[in-house]
């Protein structure tokens, strides 16, 4: 009897053990219950719904440059694309004309005929580069802010806590550091093509467009001043298309003038010679890479003075008359004004030194527009 008892209390004393142990199991089993149930807020900074911010990183770009990249990744991918392609292409087109050079006999001299392929390609793509500035200007910098202000865009950008003068410095900036870039890019990798036949032919001079303004520091220059006048146009103006036609109008005045003028730039010298100027003397002999500047070769009198090369002609049918009028002028010797290949570096960044102050000009005249009548 004793024996029963404590057996039945052994077995209680096991019951309430294995209660206390099952305890703690179903206030877990409660709780994972329970917590799927619970509200999950968002962290600090980040906006409920919505695409997620840029992570933050070395490469990755944040805030307003992130969006106006955003916006605009189809136009600066294909700004990128075209540079790669164009680079790739001179680099391959150089790697077949300087073959073609080493296979020449040495000693040679002047160039074959055969050469003008590779050199029809040299001023071809030096044309190209020179359209470069154009569409920069018209298909970039004019839809940059033109097309913001005709959506609205730039109402709703600018709604936020992104100032104007913000806005419009980035959107500005990040494409002009591209532009500058990719230009810079495609100048040097040209001159580079264009070194090994330089002074060895006169089809392409270094005055001429297709060397002149896609060399050194002017694609950069030129670039900047066409998009910065095209993002003036489109704020002025506020319509996309017609900003367009209008950048292309003024690019295109700009071209005019800039073709004039850009000689001016260099300081001319004179090359004379003192053995006579009969229908036999020899004429000034001018430096290699020289660009021969003005009317022709002029008379040179004994004083210093400057006679017209038509001095005379009338008399070129009797030599003896011919001469009697040259001794009356008292001419001596002729002369010849050029521009040497020296001056080439710095008339380039006086030129551009000209584009870089345009563009700050206009800059500065965007800065107080842009705070006061953008919107």
């Amino acid at each position: 009897m004793t024996t029963h008892l404590r057996d039945q209390g052994n077995q209680a004393e096991q019951a309430e053990e294995a209660q206390r142990a099952h305890q703690p199991q179903q206030t877990n089993q409660t709780h994972e219950i329970y917590e799927p149930h619970q509200t999950h807020q968002p962290p600090a900074g980040h906006p409920s719904g919505g695409p997620n911010p840029p992570k933050s990183g070395p490469l990755r770009l944040g805030g307003t440059a992130w969006l106006v990249w955003r916006q605009h990744r189809a136009a600066f991918w294909t700004l990128i694309a075209l540079t790669l392609i164009g680079v790739a292409a001179m680099v391959f087109l150089r790697d077949r004309m300087t073959d073609y050079l080493d296979s020449l006999p040495q000693g040679s001299g002047g160039l074959p005929a055969e050469f003008e392929t590779y050199l029809d390609r040299l001023t071809q793509a030096g044309d190209f580069l020179g359209y470069a500035p154009i569409l920069v200007g018209v298909f970039l910098g004019a839809p940059l802010v033109a097309g913001d202000l005709e959506t609205g865009t730039a109402k709703l950008v600018t709604a936020q806590s992104v100032s104007r003068l913000r806005w419009l410095t980035m959107k500005f900036a990040l494409p002009a550091a591209l532009i500058a870039l990719c230009t810079g890019l495609l100048g040097i990798v040209f001159r580079w093509w264009w070194t090994p036949v330089r002074g060895r032919t006169d089809v392409l001079e270094w005055t001429s467009a297709a060397i002149f303004n896609v060399t050194g520091i002017m694609p950069v220059a030129y670039a900047l001043l066409t998009f910065t006048v095209g993002v003036t146009v489109g704020v002025l103006l506020r319509r996309t298309l017609v900003s367009m036609v209008v950048t292309l109008g003024i690019i295109g005045a700009i071209s005019l003038l800039w073709g004039r003028f850009k000689l001016d730039l260099g300081h001319l010298v004179t090359a004379t010679t003192h053995h006579g100027a009969g229908p036999d003397s020899a004429l000034p002999k001018l430096p290699a890479e020289a660009i021969q500047q003005g009317q022709g070769t002029s008379f040179l009198t004994s004083s210093g003075e400057r006679l017209d090369w038509l001095t005379c002609t009338d008399k070129l049918d009797n030599a003896q008359a011919h001469a009697a009028c040259l001794d009356s002028h008292h001419i001596v010797g002729r002369a010849i004004d050029y521009l040497p290949v020296s001056q080439m570096p710095t008339m380039q960044w006086l030129g551009a030194g000209i584009m870089f102050t345009l563009t700050v000009a206009l800059v500065a005249f965007l800065v107080p527009w842009t705070r006061k009548r953008l919107l």
